[in-house]
């Protein structure tokens, strides 16, 4: 069985990722950066998502000895110049935590009218294999933000976006699991790199 380790300690996206492999009838083992080794994080420089999903990636393939997946996302908002964008992660600060971040876009948009709450969410994933191959892939969500958080489903900034591609005014946080990877940035993202991935693994066995 092949073994891939995500360049990433958030449990909710390993899960992801593991569902979508498993989807795809693969018996790659996808495994948590945590699981393998531990070291200081690359300093994410990047000019764009996939620039700094493939800073993430080569990282881990270079520190772990194996093959890498790792993911850069945010949301961009119109109103906003686009902003967060790859500022996400970070956007309340040196110490930014997800409820943090939301806090602050939340009274940064408190007062958007409707039609000017335009946003999306992007997803570039990157997949470095020692061997020198590297995969990228990047997929959007399209939506608009609203002015309060709803559910509990989902992280970062779900709470406060709707998703255009669902039933209703539902947040991404309110969506099951399912409805969410079916519309994703991330389960897009996932699922477009992942045949690449099982392809080119399964290669390097034969």
């Amino acid at each position: 069985m092949s073994r891939v380790v995500l360049a990433s300690h958030n449990r909710a996206k390993l899960v992801e990722l593991s569902r979508t492999f498993q989807a795809a009838g693969s018996d790659v083992e996808v495994v948590s950066v945590d699981e393998v080794l531990r070291y200081p994080p690359p300093a994410e420089i990047g000019a764009s998502f996939v620039e700094n999903a493939l800073i993430k990636a080569r990282a881990a393939a270079e520190r772990t000895g194996l093959p890498a997946l790792a993911d850069d996302s945010g949301i961009e908002v119109d109103a906003l110049n686009r902003m967060p964008g790859i500022r996400s992660a970070r956007w309340s600060g040196p110490e930014a935590t997800d409820a943090g971040n939301l806090q602050l876009l939340l009274d940064q948009t408190f007062d958007l009218p409707a039609e000017r709450s335009t946003a999306r969410f992007v997803c570039a994933m990157a997949f470095v294999d020692p061997d020198g191959t590297e995969l990228t892939e990047t997929a959007t969500m399209e939506g608009r933000v609203i002015h309060q958080a709803r559910g509990t489903n989902g992280f970062g900034y779900d709470p406060m976006f709707v998703p255009d591609e669902q039933q209703g005014s539902l947040t991404s946080a309110e969506l099951s699991p399912a409805a969410k990877d079916a519309i994703s940035h991330r389960g897009r993202a996932v699922r477009a790199i992942v045949p690449a991935v099982i392809a080119h693994l399964h290669a390097k066995e034969s």
